[in-house]
């Protein structure tokens, strides 16, 4: 098993401003109002999967159909606007169910903090899986109740149900990104700690931290989180997504491709 030691330097190593750029994190550091941060995060977080150099592309052709002004964009959103923007598994109507749904979130239930806070606090569970499972079931319903009925394939797997057992990897990514505190993480959101915080688990982490003797599960799902995270939580108790940063750096020293 990797040591501590080695962990925690290339947390040192990766945890800085320069990983900011060529990671999906970057589109939400654009902006400066906490809502513009928040919306752009949880947008990005939608299509970061597959290729990065690819989605990233298709976030600035998004972020230039919004007009960088990503509270306005869903304040005002119309379908039409979209015209035919789409990522892989996500079609224009997908994207302009999801965006219809985050208008009325923001106009009538405060916004995605809002959404994930009265998720967190539907449960007085001491048990970490099912505080979060009881997040992200009302998070998804949410978009569920209100989608209709004819809803692509691309909405949800957008917009996943932790029912289905999945890695919720792109879900843990963007409670990272808001909770933790800089440099790279925004730190707005403070209804959890960061000791309850995920691992993001992908393709990459997966085999990353296997190589590291730091996950035994074969599966890629979510009881693999919650095994990664507790294996990792014994290196830092009180922040142990910040090996997320480590193993990410294991992969690019190791030359290991960059697949999300």
């Amino acid at each position: 098993m990797i040591t501590k030691e080695k962990m925690d330097l290339l947390v040192r190593k990766y945890e800085v401003q320069n990983f900011i750029g060529e990671d999906p994190i970057s589109i939400p550091h654009r902006f400066e109002n906490k809502k513009d941060i928040e919306i752009a995060g949880f947008i990005a977080s939608l299509i970061a999967y597959g290729s990065r150099k690819v989605f990233l592309k298709k976030l600035d052709e998004l972020f230039e159909i919004a007009q960088n002004e990503p509270l306005n964009f869903i304040l005002n959103f119309e379908p039409e606007i979209l015209g035919g923007f789409n990522y892989r598994f996500g079609k224009p109507y997908d994207f302009a169910e999801i965006f219809k749904i985050m208008r009325n979130l923001y106009e009538k239930d405060g916004g995605l903090e809002e959404l994930f806070k009265f998720g967190y606090s539907k449960s007085n569970n001491q048990i970490l899986e099912d505080r979060w499972y009881n997040m992200l079931s009302v998070v998804s319903d949410y978009f569920y109740s209100r989608v209709k009925e004819n809803a692509g394939q691309g909405f949800y797997f957008m917009i996943p149900h932790p029912k289905n057992g999945g890695a919720m990897k792109r879900m843990c990514m963007y409670l990272r990104w808001m909770v933790r505190k800089p440099p790279v993480d925004f730190g707005i959101w403070n209804f959890m700690p960061k000791s309850e915080l995920l691992i993001p688990l992908d393709v990459h982490v997966a085999r990353v931290s296997r190589e590291m003797g730091l996950l035994f599960r074969k599966q890629n799902d979510f009881k693999a989180v919650l095994e990664l995270t507790e294996n990792l939580r014994k290196f830092d108790h009180e922040d142990p997504s910040k090996y997320d940063f480590a193993m990410f750096g294991y992969g690019v020293d190791s030359a290991v491709d960059k697949e999300f």
